[in-house]
């Protein structure tokens, strides 16, 4: 008898004769019943899903059902689910921000209590298991026509050697025509840099920060359309010489989302976030990835003002909890960044979001030592790289990186089925195109599995779904024969804000979709997708459970360029080992799922695996141990961590 994953899939008994009764009776309803009850009947055959897998729906109580905008699997083996204010405006005009922590292997559900809108920020698991979460929102987009408060950014210049200057929400900033413009949010202005020379006069440079400000009352009256200085609503004297403001220009056309400054720490153990030293700059829509020394980079994104970061990046240090100034490049918003051999940073191209179309959409290798950037040729529809999706293909040390889909930016129609790959070992590496996906798809979702394939599933051919483009299919990528085979149909559509991750049993969980309408037609508005819904592969129908490959005891904490030998049921019929870094993924975007394959060396009853020394394959941090049998069966996951 095949593995069954118990009430994780629910079998419909109907047999042929019944369909073809109701049929008989010639009325529309009946058939449309029967049609459906034969397709249940025959996903749930074992021929079937032993060659396509299966998907269930998981029972969630309503209290626990969430805008799921990102998901990250914890090394505790539950799956984070962040919504913050989750899309919804009145949510977060309410102050209501969310996180849930989901238990895949009881289907239980926790409340985390959430200190900031993490709506839109970057997240990756730091060395020790920790998930650093850095940005969110800090204010909605208002498009045009909505607007009904002049605003725009505010420089808010410090001439102060002596004193920092700190300035509340809602302080007035006063044109020269008396006309008040009010901060939206806090801001802090360092003290002013003083230079004394051995001779001369000392040189004092002024610090700046930026705040977006807003007219104090409505209406076109409030437009500024030129550059002017603004003064500081309550200061006096000294103060009022060395504290005022620079705005380009105040207007009422569309502004766009804010970003936030707020960093914090998740811990998966105690189940709670720690507040640590903010970003330097806001952002909103940031790539957070790990470098090799656990350090980590934070990328793009849209800042306080509603405008993109043009280069402004940052590393935070875990060791001190503190961030500093990284190597200044430009990427549009959600910018799928990879780790490769030797330490550079392999832009895909995919991203998710803002910027310029003629500006940084180019895919190339950059180096963060001498800030170079080599760009890399060869990909087709270059214009269609937002919401793609695109990894580092299975296993690593091939070094090289998928594309798959995507679309033309901003809310373009266009969507194509293109895939392609790149070689990084080559010297001049090009991209090649691999198979096509069944038609054009943004919004992708693509999973590295245990047995080295690449399981896709989802998207829209439209953006967000528009006209009811929901794609509910669902395969897998081989790169040994770089093709594409059929998986089972998904029953739940997902578009824009949906996620999947790899869980440690070997099935994939799916999550979010944020249609824009309702309906084909595009008339009703439409509602976010908050059911879960998990897909087991054909290689858990194609085994008893108890015949899968049992990893028991062995070092959770393997040495690098080290042996580390476990206890193996059926340790004869290993042929693979590989470690997994667990996913993380908003947008489309995880930068962070890998597979490293090990050498195996198989013994009585035990397997002895070699993890690779270097760092820049194998980061530091919690990874899953599988191994895998000839016909490509896992065993679970074992976690184990590399320090």
């Amino acid at each position: 008898m095949a593995y069954r994953p118990g009430t994780r899939f629910r079998k419909t008994a109907i047999g042929t004769g019944v369909v073809l009764l109701l049929a008989g009776l010639n009325a529309p309803a009946a058939i449309g019943f029967a049609e459906e009850q034969y397709h249940e009947y025959r996903i749930s055959r074992p021929g079937y899903l032993a060659k396509y897998g299966s998907w269930q729906v998981q029972d969630t109580p309503d209290s626990y059902r969430l805008n799921a905008i990102h998901a990250t699997l914890l090394h505790t083996g539950k799956v984070l689910l962040i919504a913050g204010s989750g899309n919804d405006q009145e949510q977060f005009d309410a102050g209501t921000f969310r996180t849930i922590l989901w238990d895949p292997e009881k289907n239980s559900y926790e409340e985390i209590p959430t200190p900031a809108d993490l709506f839109c920020a970057g997240h990756t698991q730091l060395a020790d298991g920790r998930l650093l979460v850095a940005g969110g929102t800090a204010r909605y987009e208002l498009l045009d026509g909505d607007v009904e408060r002049a605003g725009g950014r505010m420089l808010v210049k410090n001439e102060d050697p002596d004193k920092p200057v700190k300035l509340k929400k809602g302080t007035g900033f006063i044109a020269p025509s008396g006309l008040v413009y009010r901060t939206t949010a806090k801001v802090t202005v360092p003290a002013a840099d003083k230079k004394t020379p051995k001779r001369g006069k000392a040189v004092v440079t002024a610090a700046e920060a930026n705040v977006f400000v807003e007219a104090e009352e409505e209406g076109r009256g409030y437009v500024q359309d030129r550059q002017a200085q603004y003064a500081v609503e309550g200061l006096t004297g000294k103060d009022a010489d060395n504290v005022y403001g620079l705005a380009q220009k105040l207007t009422m056309e569309k502004q766009d989302f804010q970003g936030i400054k707020d960093t914090f720490e998740f811990d998966p153990v105690k189940e709670r976030y720690v507040r640590v030293d903010p970003m330097d700059k806001a952002r909103w829509y940031p790539t957070l990835v790990t470098l090799p020394d656990g350090k980590v980079l934070s990328v793009s994104g849209l800042d306080e003002a509603g405008e993109i970061l043009y280069g402004d990046n940052e590393i935070y240090d875990p060791e001190t909890r503190k961030w500093s100034k990284a190597p200044k490049r430009y990427f549009p918003t959600y910018p799928a960044l990879f780790l490769t051999q030797g330490g550079k940073l392999f832009y895909s191209g995919a991203n998710a979001g803002y910027g310029p179309a003629d500006r940084g959409r180019r895919p190339g290798v950059w180096d963060l030592e001498d800030n170079s950037f080599t760009t890399v040729p060869g990909l087709t529809d270059p214009d269609q790289l937002e919401t793609a999706s695109s990894l580092l293909l299975p296993p690593a040390q091939d070094q090289k990186v998928m594309v798959l889909g995507g679309g033309g930016v901003g809310e373009s129609e266009k969507s194509t089925p293109r895939t392609a790959v790149i070689d990084l070992t080559k010297d001049e590496p090009v991209y090649k195109e691999g198979p096509r996906l069944p038609q054009g798809t943004r919004y992708l979702n693509s999973v590295i599995m245990p047995d080295d394939s690449v399981f896709t599933s989802g998207g829209s051919v439209d953006y967000r779904g528009r006209s009811d483009s929901d794609i509910h299919k669902a395969q897998f990528y081989d790169p040994d024969t770089n093709s594409f085979t059929r998986a089972a149909d998904p029953e739940v559509g997902r578009n824009y804000h949906s996620e999947a991750v790899l869980l440690p049993d070997g099935r994939v969980a799916t999550f979010g979709s944020d249609s824009l309408f309702a309906d084909k037609a595009n008339t009703r508005p439409g509602t976010f997708e908050q059911r879960i819904e998990v897909f087991s592969p054909p290689y858990l129908h194609r085994i008893d459970e108890e015949d899968r490959l049992r990893i028991g005891r062995g070092p959770k904490r393997p040495g690098r360029g080290k042996e580390a030998t476990y206890e193996v049921a059926g340790a004869e019929r290993v042929a693979k080992a590989r470690l997994m870094r667990p996913g993380s993924v908003t947008h489309v975007t995880d930068v962070e799922q890998r597979s490293i394959q090990l050498d195996v060396r198989k013994g009585d009853g035990e397997v002895t695996v070699t993890v690779p020394e270097d760092p820049t394959l194998v980061p530091p941090g919690w990874y899953m141990l599988f191994l895998a049998d000839g016909e490509g069966v896992p065993s679970e996951a074992k976690w184990v961590h590399v320090p």
